[in-house]
């Protein structure tokens, strides 16, 4: 149970009913994947985790130099794969949160050592750190429960895995719509941007 199938529910709810909107929904998709995309790789920079465990497989699988560098080439599509992951998952949320989701491991560029420029000391407290704190299992949703208030208002009951519980509030207002977090405002949405999110999903 997550925030995307929120916003999965939401879109059913609320569907475009005209060809400019169908058409304003298409470029405002476009827009969405961009930035989306944008934001994902801007920290495809890290561990590589991922790869790393299919590389610590192709160690373990035999013990002769020539047969893995074989079973390397063999497994060359997977690396592709676990490549595309990392940089477009694991890596970015590594960045973004100063540790790496799979291993715990802090990111690469928080390495302390000596530089050839110092300038941290200079900056912002914020500009120094992650932005977003490490992801736990407590934060992770365990039990959502869904239910539509009236035509222009959804509610949802979360339990996390920690044993807290909240109430997340979807209203809608017009094409827009205001998500609430135990009564604070924690994202908004176009009616245009939950239709490209349940296309994706489709």
């Amino acid at each position: 149970m997550s925030f995307g199938w929120l916003l999965l529910s939401t879109a059913i709810f609320w569907r475009p009913n005209s060809n400019i909107e169908m058409k304003m929904k298409k470029t405002i998709s476009k827009v969405v994947a961009l930035a989306v995309v944008s934001v994902a790789l801007s920290g495809c920079v890290g561990s590589n985790a991922v790869t790393g465990y299919l590389m610590k497989f192709n160690l373990k699988a035999v013990d002769n130099r020539y047969a893995r560098g074989g079973l390397n080439i063999l497994l060359a599509p997977a690396y592709g794969l676990t490549v595309a992951a990392d940089y477009l998952v694991f890596n970015s949320l590594e960045f973004w949160t100063g540790s790496n989701p799979l291993t715990g491991a802090p990111h690469i560029f928080d390495t302390k050592i000596d530089t050839y420029l110092d300038i941290n000391h200079q900056l912002d407290k914020s500009l120094t750190e992650a932005p977003v704190g490490p992801i736990t299992s407590a934060d992770m949703i365990e039990k959502g429960q869904m239910q539509q208030i009236d035509e222009n208002t959804i509610q949802m009951d979360i339990t996390y895995q920690s044993g807290e519980r909240a109430t997340l509030i979807g209203v809608r207002d017009g094409e827009m719509v205001t998500y609430f977090i135990d009564g604070e405002v924690v994202a908004q949405t176009s009616i245009d941007e939950l239709e490209s999110y349940a296309a994706s999903r489709a």
